[in-house]
């Protein structure tokens, strides 16, 4: 259904009226706003729910509170205040783009074209920093503001690329000249939490009255079998060579998982890790669910009574378990140090 002038108003007008009063609170990146803290929220809250954002972001921040305070952070002290958030590929990337705000920009960038050549920024994410840090009017896309733009102009293209062009065109015209602060925050609460993937509450929508999928998204409670696909096994074996309070870590170079990130040797013999060496040994065996993927993770613990040096072109180093917390690692990995 084409929408009018008239109401593209209207929604606009509706949606920042319902945020003035039932916007989210106690979001901590809605609090001493800058261009700099929208960004570091927009990065983490890409693929990652709200509430377990919330404490990661409250540590980033608390570590790095201003953008002239990250500029000398390592990858590493970058990815290890990542660790357990997943998706590590964003702490990546905000170490690319803070390299080269500080190479070509000398500050944090105020236009939406050099947002937009930074590593890990979309047109969305460049949008929200624009329109939220810099109340600049620039339309945004992420998956709630999608989802309410589909269902407010019932967009039914089955083609992704064409739905995606659809709603990109529609958030354009939607979103408002004046007051896109309150527009913005407030389409994006507005499917946060009314206008839910299941059991929209439409009685309580501020544009039900105008939105053409009212009252007609249907949650079927019925017992159905859901066909779910089969994730990837994937079998790690680990070689943890560690002494009381130090432990030999390995940085993994290779473009899969975990790449960039310190993890016990997945070749002791090639590193030189000889278990008669070791004053003790143990076994220990865990699993750890990834996105796309299941890990089946063998760790043989290797107890040395002093650290040593190996011939490797690996990149390693003996990490003291006082200093875990500034080395970039998988939370289950870390995890199992802090156990020993």
């Amino acid at each position: 259904m084409s929408k009018s002038i008239q109401d593209k108003d209207r929604l606009s007008d509706l949606v920042i009226e319902w945020y003035g009063s039932h916007g989210r609170e106690g979001l901590p990146w809605r609090k001493n706003i800058t261009p700099y803290k929208i960004w570091i929220s927009e990065i983490m809250l890409q693929q990652t729910q709200v509430k377990t954002v919330i404490p990661y972001y409250i540590r980033f921040i608390k570590t790095y509170p201003t953008f002239n305070s990250l500029i000398l952070a390592s990858e590493d002290q970058i990815i290890a205040l990542w660790s357990g958030l997943g998706f590590y590929r964003r702490a990546k990337n905000i170490y690319k783009a803070k390299e080269q705000i500080k190479n070509s920009f000398k500050k944090f960038p105020d236009n939406f074209n050099d947002l937009m050549s930074l590593p890990g920024i979309g047109e969305s994410t460049a949008g929200a920093i624009m329109s939220i840090a810099y109340n600049k009017s620039y339309p945004i896309l992420d998956a709630n503001v999608k989802r309410v733009l589909a269902r407010y102009s019932n967009v039914t293209e089955e083609s992704a690329s064409k739905k995606n062009k659809a709603l990109w065109e529609i958030s354009r015209k939607e979103t408002p000249i004046n007051n896109v602060f309150d527009y913005t925050q407030g389409v994006m609460d507005l499917g946060s939490t009314i206008c839910k993937p299941k059991d929209p509450l439409c009685t309580k929508c501020p544009i039900v009255s105008i939105c053409d999928s009212a009252f007609t998204i249907v949650t079927d409670n019925s017992k159905k079998e859901k066909i779910k696909k089969d994730k990837s096994q994937v079998n790690i074996n680990f070689t943890l060579a560690h002494t009381d309070n130090e432990y030999l870590l390995f940085k993994r170079n290779e473009k899969t998982f975990w790449e960039g990130l310190w993890l016990p040797s997945e070749q002791p013999k090639i590193h030189k890790i000889f278990k008669k060496k070791s004053c003790s040994e143990a076994h220990i065996n865990r699993k750890h669910k990834l996105t796309h993927l299941d890990l089946n993770m063998s760790i043989t613990l290797l107890r040395y009574n002093n650290s040593f040096d190996i011939n490797s072109n690996s990149e390693y180093r003996w990490v003291k378990k006082i200093d875990i917390n500034n080395v970039g690692m998988p939370a289950p990995i870390k995890k199992i140090i802090l156990e020993i």
